[in-house]
């Protein structure tokens, strides 16, 4: 699991609350240092803040897409934009999961579950 905002509560926030679920966790603090991570991390779901400096979300998960190395590895955009526009470029960019800050930790944390393939953990 890799977790990229260049919003180092954000980036925490989200970070504590999928290591509580029992994900492995790394962090980058833009989209250029998400890739020069991700070959080393191999992480099956990656959380991707849009607006960040050098490296935006969207050309990141463009160029996440290109490689075959990285193009199986499912993309969650966590973002403020929530315009339909920016919606339909998420799925442009390849993104499998399109998230609206403020988000509800609860279903980042079901999104993600989801496309790494883990069932929701029982509730009891």
């Amino acid at each position: 699991m890799l977790v990229v905002d260049d919003d180092e509560v954000i980036r925490q926030l989200i970070a504590v609350n999928l290591t509580l679920e029992g994900f492995d966790v790394a962090t980058a603090v833009d989209g250029q240092d998400c890739l020069d991570k991700v070959l080393a991390i191999a992480p099956d779901v990656i959380t991707l803040d849009v607006m960040m400096p050098r490296l935006d979300g969207w050309e990141t998960a463009v160029q996440l897409r290109k490689s075959p190395d990285t193009a199986h590895i499912k993309v969650v955009l966590i973002t403020a934009r929530a315009q339909d526009d920016d919606i339909a470029r998420g799925a442009t960019v390849g993104a499998d999961a399109y998230l609206t800050k403020p988000f509800d930790p609860g279903e980042m944390i079901r999104v993600v579950r989801e496309l790494a393939g883990n069932p929701p953990a029982p509730s009891f």
